[in-house]
């Protein structure tokens, strides 16, 4: 079983809507790190960017551990043209972005998963944080009483 790596702060941070599987177009170092597990998704975010009126999807920010490239190297996300052009009409949409997920492998290929997502407000993150404690207590309470 190959190794997941996960943006765990991306589920904290955002209010994930839709998700969806790409490619990811790398160089032997970055899949070298993949597969050691030594990537970093923490800030990072999908971007658009038009090369001859055609959209295309990147990942930015995302820092893999290499020794002979940048490690901060944007990297191209590989979707259909359905795909490319649903991102595109939803991140037009007010407060929402290209979050990254999780990298893996599927059948040898690192693929990607990302979500479209709106970011959370403090009190909504602080929330959250206080259902975890109270199921924690119970959860205590229920170990103990056993």
């Amino acid at each position: 079983m190959e190794k997941t790596i996960q943006n765990k702060e991306a589920r904290f941070n955002y209010e994930i809507l839709d998700e969806l599987e790409a490619g990811l177009q790398l160089k032997g170092d970055e899949i070298k790190s993949i597969r050691s597990g030594r990537v970093n998704l923490k800030g990072s975010y999908g971007k658009i960017f038009y090369s001859n009126g055609k959209p295309e999807v990147f990942l930015v920010g995302a820092h893999f551990f290499t020794t002979t490239l940048d490690p901060y190297r944007t990297k191209k996300l590989l979707l259909k043209k359905e795909e490319i052009k649903k991102l595109v009409g939803k991140t037009q949409e007010k407060g929402l972005t290209i979050v990254p997920l999780s990298i893996y492998f599927k059948r040898g290929l690192a693929k990607i998963k990302i979500g479209v997502g709106r970011g959370k407000k403090t009190f909504d993150k602080r929330e959250l944080i206080r259902k975890r404690e109270i199921d924690r207590k119970i959860a205590r309470v229920v170990k103990n009483l056993k």
